[in-house]
C-alpha cells in the first residue's frame, strides 16, 4: 500500500532547491537598492532641493536612531508593538485557520459563515477603532482586537480557498487506500492547502502590522504607533521618520522569515 506522505517527502528531497548564491544576490540587490535611495535623499537635502525641517536627511534620522536607542525608549516601543501584533496575529491564525477548515468541509455551516464574512471583511480595521476603545478600553486588548480583525480575513480567505481547493484524485486515493480522517487531514488535505496558508499568514501579518500602528496612535501609551503620535505633536519629524523606518524594517524582516519558513517547508512550491 503506497502513503501519499512518503511519495511526497520522496517528491520533496529529489526536487533541487534554488543555489544559496542566487539568495545572496537577492538580498545584496535589496540592500543596494535601499542604499542607493538613501545616498540620493541625502544628496537632495544637501542641495537644498528638500526642505530640512519636514524632510530631514537619512544623517539626521540616523541620529534620532541612535538618541532613541541609547534612552530605550524605542526597545520598548518595539517590544509593546510585537507583544500586540503576536497577540492578535495567533487569535486570528488559530480562528481562521480553524473556521475556513469547517466552512471548507460542512457546507450548511459555509451557507451561514459566508454571507457574514463578506458583509464585514469590506469594512476597514481602521473603523473598528471607536468600538474597540469602547469594547475593551485603551491599551493591549483594544490593539489585538484590531489586529485581530485586519488579520483574520486574509488568513480565513486563503485558508477556506486552499482546504477547498483539494484535487479529487487525492481525495479519491486517499478512500482506496483507506486513509483515516487523521491521515486523510495531514497527508491530504493539510499538505494541499499549505501554499494557501502561508500566503494568507504572509499578507495577515502585514495587515497585523498596520493595524497595530492605527491602534497606538488612537488608544495606547506606548508601543511604535503612539511614538510617532507623539513625535508628530511636538513636531520631532527625524523621531516620526525612525519610527516609521523601524515599523518597514521588523515589517521586511518578518515577511522574510515567512518566506524562509515556507520555502523550507515546501521546497516543491518555490519562492514567490
Amino acid at each position: 500500500m503506497i502513503n501519499l506522505a512518503k511519495a511526497a517527502r520522496k517528491l520533496s528531497a529529489t526536487s533541487v532547491s534554488p543555489p544559496s548564491y542566487a539568495g545572496v544576490m537577492g538580498r545584496l540587490e535589496k540592500l543596494a537598492v535601499i542604499i542607493g535611495f538613501c545616498v540620493v535623499w541625502q544628496l537632495l537635502a544637501v542641495a537644498g532641493i528638500l526642505n530640512p525641517i519636514i524632510t530631514p536627511p537619512p544623517t539626521a534620522v540616523l541620529k534620532a536612531f541612535q538618541e532613541l536607542l541609547a534612552n530605550g525608549a524605542l526597545i520598548q516601543d518595539v517590544l509593546a508593538s510585537i507583544r500586540r501584533v503576536l497577540l492578535g496575529f495567533v487569535a486570528a491564525s488559530i480562528i481562521g485557520v480553524a473556521l475556513a477548515l469547517i466552512c471548507a468541509r460542512v457546507r450548511l455551516v459555509s451557507r451561514l459563515v459566508m454571507p457574514l464574512v463578506e458583509t464585514i471583511r469590506p469594512i476597514s480595521p481602521i473603523a473598528w477603532i471607536p468600538i474597540a476603545i469602547l469594547w475593551f478600553g485603551l491599551g493591549d486588548r483594544p490593539a489585538a482586537f484590531l489586529i485581530y480583525i485586519g488579520a483574520f480575513f486574509p488568513i480565513f480567505t486563503n485558508a477556506f480557498l486552499g482546504f477547498s481547493s483539494v484535487e479529487l484524485r487525492y481525495v479519491r486515493a486517499a478512500q482506496v487506500l483507506g486513509f483515516g480522517r487523521v491521515q486523510f487531514f495531514t497527508d491530504v488535505l493539510l499538505r494541499s492547502a499549505l501554499p494557501y496558508l502561508f500566503a494568507g499568514l504572509r499578507v495577515g501579518l502585514g495587515v497585523g502590522w498596520m493595524c497595530v500602528v492605527a491602534a497606538e496612535m488612537m488608544g495606547a501609551r506606548n508601543g511604535l504607533g503612539y511614538m510617532i503620535q507623539m513625535n508628530r505633536v511636538v513636531f520631532e519629524i527625524p523621531n516620526i521618520l525612525a519610527g516609521m523606518i523601524t515599523i518597514g524594517i521588523i515589517g521586511f524582516a518578518v515577511n522574510e522569515a515567512m518566506r524562509t519558513l515556507e520555502h523550507r517547508l515546501l521546497p516543491w512550491v518555490g519562492r514567490s
